[in-house]
């Protein structure tokens, strides 16, 4: 009797982690047919077919036909009916911020967009009047999709500079206002929701390793190229942040010892060569100051001389950055997002042939350089993908 008792309570047990690990999976990863999930969550194809039986009767996971988040490429072949998590689990929070904006996506567990939303910011305002202004962008976006707050599991937010474990934001943001800010703490407060906060790049190789040009990568390095510039990086299949939650600002690589004194500190810093405020300095002379860098990339695809030079420039100085990235990780991709990506090929050509001549040959040919498939929501969708495995205090 008593053995028959332990053998019943050892396959409940069993039968609740086995729960787990198929809501975890569905959580973490969005629709998976029957034979994705047993692989996710390493079970026998048996016990996934039990589970779902039971979870499909409770109501907890739906069929889902799939196509939910952007996701890159179509696939091929006969689509398998997928499982995903019900709405009534509940929804998770991505908000984005830039040195101009403010961006907003709602999810529910399932990974299906339920609402997005942006406003533009003054980049000279304090942290906390930028925070009230994502709040209440939250707000709306969550009455826009007709969930409560109490639906929320979860608030990812991404700023644009370094943001240590402790949720700290770094002195080399490119945001003065939240330097020294938590900034985690102050949009929980903000919200009075659960948050967790990570550099944007980092958020941004997330995104595109969930949903974009990273997808099925395990060494990727997201390279966001806007007035700063910043890498998020996957080693391993991992996001990686580092020992402090800082890695990957290689903007503040030196590329000129002599060039000009960046906000850092030091002088020639790649982000000082590269950034847009760079690019838009060199087309001053010629187009005046009103140029925006939305105008910059637009002239050099209608064939102006002088933007396509600004901006190779601008590839030539990143890629002798990341042929030094390249050399220490060994990416089998980088993936380029931000504002300057807009320039396509005439950023992304001059790119490839300084890496090409500063990586070692081998870790060059590993490698190759493509635009986000994200494009600018590759920041705020990272955002809703690191809300979504949210048990986690840090991108490690």
């Amino acid at each position: 009797m008593a053995q028959n008792s332990i053998s019943t309570g050892s396959r409940r047990t069993r039968r609740v982690d086995g729960r787990d690990r198929v809501l975890s999976a569905l959580r973490w990863s969005g629709p998976l047919s029957r034979t994705e999930l047993a692989r996710q969550a390493t079970l026998a194809p048996s016990t996934i077919s039990a589970l779902a039986a039971d979870l499909l009767a409770e109501g907890l996971v739906v069929e889902a036909p799939g196509g939910t988040v952007p996701a890159a490429g179509p696939r091929g072949g006969r689509p398998a009916t997928r499982l995903a998590l019900h709405r009534s689990a509940g929804v998770v929070v991505g908000v984005d911020f830039g040195k101009r904006h403010a961006r907003v996506a709602i999810t529910d567990l399932g990974h299906t967009l339920l609402a997005e939303r942006t406003r533009a910011l003054d980049p000279d305002r304090p942290a906390a009047e930028s925070i009230r202004a994502a709040g209440e962008l939250v707000r709306q976006a969550l009455a826009e999709c007709a969930s409560d707050p109490s639906h929320v599991v979860s608030v990812g937010m991404g700023i644009p500079g370094p943001v240590h474990r402790s949720g700290q934001v770094g002195d080399s943001s490119i945001l003065p206002g939240w330097v020294g800010v938590q900034a985690a703490q102050a949009m929980t407060e903000e919200l009075g929701l659960p948050t967790v906060a990570a550099n944007d790049a980092n958020l941004g190789a997330l995104g595109e390793w969930m949903w974009g040009s990273a997808r099925g990568y395990s060494e990727v390095a997201y390279l966001k190229a806007s007035a700063g510039i910043g890498a998020g990086l996957i080693i391993g299949g991992h996001p990686f942040g580092g020992a402090g939650g800082t890695a990957g600002e290689i903007g503040h690589t030196v590329i000129d010892p002599a060039g000009p004194i960046c906000r850092c500190g030091n002088r020639g810093c790649l982000e000082m060569l590269a950034g847009t405020a760079a690019v838009l300095d060199a087309l001053r002379p010629t187009h005046g100051d009103t140029l925006t860098i939305v105008g910059a990339t637009a002239l050099a695809r209608n064939g102006d001389t002088g933007a396509r030079r600004a901006i190779a420039d601008a590839g030539s100085a990143i890629g002798t950055a990341l042929a030094t990235l390249c050399n220490l990780i060994n990416p089998q991709r980088i993936v380029v997002g931000g504002e300057l990506a807009g320039a396509g090929e005439y950023l992304l050509a001059p790119m490839r042939e300084s890496l090409q001549r500063g990586a070692i040959r081998s870790a060059a040919d590993d490698v190759d350089i493509v635009e986000s498939t994200l494009g600018d929501r590759a920041e705020v969708l990272g955002a809703v993908a690191f809300a979504l495995r949210s048990n986690a205090t840090a991108l490690c």
